[in-house]
């Protein structure tokens, strides 16, 4: 009998949830408009370059928050 009977589905889950991460890593650059939606703030002075992506934060929360409800609904 083991000790942690879940612990396997519980490692198997978060590789898959690495492993899509990775994906995403890799083919976001392939999306142009991503990073660069109207509402990501950035400013570039003579010395300073600020950015923060402040739709696209949004817009990955609540891909994250859909996706999370759908899996607790089943």
């Amino acid at each position: 009998m083991q000790p942690f009977p879940s612990i396997g589905k519980v490692l198997i889950f978060t590789g898959l949830i690495i492993f899509v991460i990775g994906l995403l890593f890799l083919f976001l650059d392939k999306i142009p408009w991503f990073g660069r939606l109207p509402g990501d703030i950035s400013y570039e002075g003579k010395r300073v370059h600020f950015y923060f992506p402040l739709t696209t934060c949004i817009l990955i929360s609540l891909l994250i928050t859909l996706f999370l409800w759908f899996l607790g609904r089943r």
